[in-house]
């Protein structure tokens, strides 16, 4: 990777801020946010009916850009205005009944929690969390006697929780629902965009992914990816449009054949042209070489906080590039201020948004690092320094 490179496309970048914000919603190069000016310019002059119709084809590579991305097919592929729609398209695609079971995580993402107990309470589904081995991996001999006992409709794990820096064990859920014919959802929020994530080898049947985050692509963007054996047996969302399917009778309609049944007709043509020629910088990059670095990175700041004094909160065998901590007694209100101070761009999470992790580990909150691929390991270093210099 050509690093002096990707922070010249990246105007965010510069005026000694340091970016390590990128789990919650990073800088955009240079290609996406002119991108998304100059169509609205064009819609701004002709209308957003001719705008469209003149750029179909550019448009349309936005389903090849993100099969690429995951190892699937551009039927396979639709575009979401959220990781969060992308999410509820897929649930509202399964009929659930009274006393169906859905099994997940611990570690799942907080609006994923709270959708699970909106069905238990309004449907009588019921949820059930497997259990973590005590180096905090998913416990997979818990989640086969689960499937034994309970049968579930769904199993649905977070890759990566928002909340800490565990990568979760998808590609072995994955191995388990195949074996079992059970339907499989992966939140991939926080892992599309800093690491290699491929459906193939995670094997579910539905996977979500937000624009925003990782892939530095525009707010308001994300995609949905649908196996084929989904689009094969009709699953399809609850509140259909036109761009779903054909009106063929005045009381029946024919599903279109690809994942763009999950999507609604009217969309942000500009915001998914943004996201199009992110997922496409990405692609140019490669998604290899920017896990490796992004581990490099991160691997290096858990080290620096530890030996400074810090407590790390991330646990597991496996780490992505989110970095929890806070102070030895738990502090998190002078390590704000010494970031800000400093114009390093971080955010905080408190216990409402991660209940089960945060009681476990018996803490209120934690202050969250995500470094990314324009990041420096000067940069790093230098964050390092002076959280340890106001820690004394």
């Amino acid at each position: 990777m050509n690093i002096d490179k990707i922070i010249q496309d990246t105007r965010g970048l510069g005026d000694g801020k340091i970016f390590l914000n990128n789990a919650g919603s990073s800088l955009m190069p240079d290609i996406v946010t002119d991108a998304v000016v100059d169509y609205l310019k064009l819609e701004e002059r002709s209308g957003g009916y001719d705008v469209a119709n003149m750029n179909a084809d550019v448009l349309e590579e936005f389903y090849s850009e993100s099969a690429k991305l995951i190892n699937a097919k551009p039927a396979n592929m639709a575009f979401m205005t959220s990781a969060t729609e992308a999410y509820s398209k897929a649930l509202s695609g399964i009929i659930f009944r009274d006393g169906d079971v859905i099994i997940t995580t611990a570690d799942d993402y907080i609006s994923n929690q709270i959708t699970f107990i909106s069905l238990q309470k309004k449907v009588g589904v019921k949820v059930i969390r497997m259990k973590n081995l005590p180096d905090h991996e998913l416990d997979l001999e818990d989640l086969g006697r689960l499937i034994r006992e309970h049968h579930p409709k769904l199993i649905a794990v977070t890759h990566i929780p928002t909340n800490s820096g565990l990568i979760q064990n998808v590609e072995a859920v994955g191995k388990i629902c195949r074996e079992h014919d059970i339907l499989y959802l992966v939140d991939a929020c926080q892992s599309v965009g800093q690491m290699v994530v491929d459906v193939e080898k995670i094997g579910c049947d539905f996977l979500t992914a937000t624009g925003r985050k990782f892939l530095r692509g525009p707010r308001g963007t994300g995609f949905l990816y649908v196996s084929d054996r989904i689009l094969e047996q009709d699953y399809a969302p609850l509140l259909l449009d036109m761009r779903g399917a054909d009106w063929t009778e005045y009381n029946d309609y024919e599903l279109f054949k690809t994942a763009k049944r999950f999507e609604h007709w009217e969309m942000s043509y500009a915001s998914m042209l943004g996201l199009k020629y992110a997922i496409g910088y990405a692609n140019a990059v490669g998604m290899d070489a920017i896990e490796k670095y992004n581990q490099s990175l991160s691997r290096k700041l858990r080290e620096n906080l530890k030996e400074s004094g810090f407590s790390v909160w991330d646990w597991g065998n496996r780490l992505s590039s989110i970095v929890t901590f806070s102070g030895p007694d738990g502090d998190l209100e002078n390590i704000q201020k010494i970031l800000k101070k400093n114009n390093v761009y971080f955010s905080v999470t408190y216990k409402n948004s991660a209940l089960i992790d945060f009681t476990n580990k018996n803490i209120n909150g934690i202050v969250r690092l995500s470094p990314h691929y324009f990041n420096t390991t000067e940069e790093i270093e230098k964050v390092s320094e002076v959280l340890k210099a106001g820690l004394k």
